[in-house]
């Protein structure tokens, strides 16, 4: 409590004592104030004010400090060292003079006024009329709405952070911009359970992942079916055309050089040219029916001592037995089903051209029926020995389930330096 001052007296005294209570900084010392921000100025205390202790006798007993008279006189005026709106500046820097409760911070256990930003409130204006409109508005998909005003310490913002992901940054530097939130088909936002679910159902399952990688299988398979059914149809037979022209230009060559005959060919030498005039075939002739040295690059093979051993051309009595490719490499017996008899089937030599007459086929037979090539073919229509020549061939096509064959009888032996047989050049 602080004492009265004894020059002052009555009314006016009573109440400045009662004044003096509702100042928070109370219990002055007379003409001083414990905070050096508002004492007057000057910092001294009113010459006119008379010391304590100097009260009119009489006075102290009724509780007044001054005569009612002397009261009268002099008004009260406000103490100088108390100044409401200069308080307010020092302490808040112009802000609102009665500032809001301080919030204590949970970590740093410091002061911090009340955060003042402003939060969106969801709720309508109760003063606010029906026909008044609503100013506040939806934040659009490209606008961020304001996010609420975290009260608590640093701990809960930093909490409520964690959960919104608001300015967090990842890694790698770079600030990330806040997902849209997902919307079902009414343009609604998902709840967290219904995004995750959803989620989920848009990842694929282990049975969508299994026929996905046996598509690329299968995709797989088919392109490379596709580009080995392209080289058999297609590259095959020109690279057997290539080779087996190149072959029928050197046999050509060492003829007109003269290149003596051997007494024996080599599997795989040529030795003769097959022409099948109304095929348009022509095709070197090379020793053996090898697949891989004979038949894939485009030649036609003799049955030879290695295999099943027949005749030459030159030879007074035999069967002159041929095999070819009806389909790919360069597939020479395509069209040997088209031979009527009659057709001519021509072998050129070193020496000798060899003409045949076709004379008969067998559509189809076992490929282990060796018959069809002997001296005297079976089913060939021939019953005496006599000079013959046999082709035979894979059927149906692009298999080789069966053998096909056809025959022919010599007509003609001449020699090149003749000239050409009238099949040839007719």
């Amino acid at each position: 409590m602080t004492a009265l001052r004894p020059e002052q007296g009555g009314a006016g005294g009573f109440e400045d004592a009662v004044r003096g209570l509702d100042d928070p900084l109370n219990d002055p010392l007379p003409g001083q104030h414990p905070s050096p921000w508002f004492r007057a100025e000057g910092g001294q205390p009113d010459p006119a004010e008379p010391e304590p202790g100097l009260s009119e006798p009489g006075l102290s007993e009724l509780g007044l400090s001054q005569p009612p008279e002397r009261q009268a006189e002099r008004p009260d005026p406000e103490p100088e060292w108390y100044d409401p709106e200069g308080y307010a500046q020092d302490w808040y820097s112009g802000a609102q003079a009665a500032p809001q409760a301080p919030v204590r911070d949970d970590e740093t256990v410091a002061l911090r006024t009340a955060d003042t930003r402003r939060i969106l409130d969801p709720r309508p204006d109760p003063d606010s009329g029906p026909d008044e409109p609503d100013e506040r508005e939806e934040p659009g998909p490209g606008t961020r709405a304001e996010s609420p005003v975290v009260t608590g310490g640093r701990a809960a913002r930093r909490k409520a952070a964690k959960k919104g992901g608001g300015g967090r940054r990842r890694a790698g530097g770079e600030a990330q911009e806040t997902a849209a939130p997902a919307q079902d088909g009414d343009g609604k936002p998902l709840s967290r359970v219904e995004a995750r679910r959803a989620a989920r159902a848009a990842k694929p399952t282990a049975g969508v992942l299994v026929s996905r990688a046996l598509g690329e299988v299968f995709i797989s398979i088919g392109v490379l079916m596709l580009l080995f059914v392209t080289y058999q149809l297609w590259w095959s037979n020109i690279r057997a055309h290539n080779l087996a022209g190149n072959a029928r230009h050197s046999l050509e060559d060492d003829w007109a050089n003269g290149k003596g005959k051997p007494d024996s060919f080599q599997p795989g030498q040529g030795f003769a040219i097959l022409y099948i005039p109304k095929l348009d075939v022509v095709v070197p002739i090379a020793e053996g029916i090898s697949k891989t040295k004979v038949l894939d690059k485009g030649m036609v093979g003799h049955y030879d001592k290695d295999s099943i051993p027949t005749a030459m051309p030159e030879a007074k009595t035999g069967n002159f037995a041929l095999a070819g490719h009806r389909n790919t490499h360069g597939e020479p017996f395509r069209y040997v089903n088209r031979l009527k008899p009659g057709d001519p089937i021509v072998v050129e030599t070193q020496d000798k051209y060899y003409v045949y007459k076709m004379s008969s086929l067998l559509p189809s037979t076992s490929p282990s029926n060796t018959a069809v090539i002997n001296p005297v073919p079976a089913g060939s229509g021939f019953t005496a020995p006599g000079r013959y020549i046999t082709l035979t061939t894979c059927t149906p096509e692009f298999t080789s389930t069966y053998r096909m064959i056809v025959w022919g009888k010599m007509v003609e032996e001449r020699p090149r330096s003749e000239g050409k047989p009238d099949a040839l050049v007719g």
